[in-house]
């Protein structure tokens, strides 16, 4: 049966999960999508970081939209806590010596050839653009499409992230979320959002001011966690891009279509992406948690885990989704 919540946002919880505690602070959530009070239960699992072993967070699917969220969830307040200071985005500044030098030979390419990569088709690599990075992380992304020609912009909640990106990288780059006071409606041709989309709070109105942000004809990217994924069916609670609590939404490709269009947007093109270390990951965690099958356990090496996700993607259910969207001038 599913469960009815009261009332956003001083409800006490209903799903099973972590309790309040001194330190942390949880809210139960509406759907982020269509704001329906009524929900069903997914699944349970603890955080693969492992920042607090004796909590489990609960993911639910909206009883009218079905999406599915994370609930309860930490507030924003709280939020930070579960990202360690190891936390992968968050450890490299900008771009391997190797991959700088990937990013000078590409422009160095005829127009014709780059433009007939598959990998870039619909996605305006190259430019003399203003763009802006949601969620940049290290700023590898800000810095390549510096180095192609891009005037960049980075946005990232981290504080310690931003100030790096400025000395290391000499880029432009804000700490704090969306809104922000410091960025100018249609100043952006493209903005893009990397493994972020799901990490925040109220989607629906980050995609607001994002579409707030692009100038006419604008252009938005968005890669997030595909729930979706043959992987997340052969896995569950052990798949990688789960990342409970800090992946707060859980998108399937109709429930980020949906979310789009109802902010302004105007999907172009949807793409599987895979990459083979997010299916050794899975494996190796489920084989942490004692419970990997084994063939699951084959899934910890290379070989195998590429063919899975080359073969994900083939099938258009890898373990994320990446999808090109066009600013409408008119909302819906």
């Amino acid at each position: 049966m599913p469960s009815v919540l009261p009332d956003w946002p001083d409800a006490a919880t209903h799903a099973a999960g972590p309790v309040e505690t001194n330190a942390l602070q949880w809210e139960t959530a509406p759907c982020p999508l269509c704001g329906s009070r009524r929900w069903s239960p997914v699944l349970t699992a603890p955080d693969p970081e492992g920042t607090d072993a004796e909590l489990v967070f609960s993911v639910v699917r909206c009883c009218r939209c079905g999406l599915c969220f994370t609930n309860p969830r930490p507030t924003l307040r709280s939020i930070g806590h579960f990202y360690p200071a190891g936390y992968g985005p968050h450890v490299q500044v900008g771009l391997s010596a190797s991959r700088r030098r990937r990013a000078r030979w590409w422009t160095r390419l005829p127009a014709w050839l780059r433009s007939g990569c598959p990998e870039r088709r619909g996605f305006p690599v190259f430019g003399r653009g203003r763009l802006l990075d949601v969620g940049c992380g290290g700023g590898a992304f800000l810095h390549r499409m510096h180095l192609q020609g891009w005037r960049v912009t980075g946005l990232d909640l981290s504080a310690a992230v931003v100030a790096r990106i400025r000395a290391e990288l000499g880029l432009e780059a804000l700490a704090g979320t969306l809104p922000h006071p410091q960025l100018e409606p249609e100043g952006f041709d493209l903005i893009t959002m990397w493994m972020s989309l799901e990490h925040m709070h109220r989607p629906r109105r980050v995609l607001e001011e994002v579409r707030r942000l692009l100038a006419p004809g604008g252009r938005l990217v968005v890669c997030v966690p595909n729930l979706h994924s043959v992987l997340f069916r052969w896995f569950g609670t052990h798949w990688f891009c789960l990342e409970l609590p800090r992946h707060l939404v859980h998108f399937t490709p109709a429930t980020l279509a949906h979310l789009l269009v109802g902010t302004g947007f105007e999907p172009q093109r949807f793409r599987a992406v895979a990459q083979s270390h997010w299916v050794r990951q899975s494996a190796r965690l489920a084989c942490r948690r004692g419970s990997a099958r084994p063939w699951q356990r084959l899934l910890q090496h290379k070989l195998p885990s590429r063919l899975v996700a080359a073969c994900s993607r083939l099938v258009g259910r890898a373990d994320a989704m990446l999808v090109v969207a066009l600013r409408r001038d008119r909302m819906a």
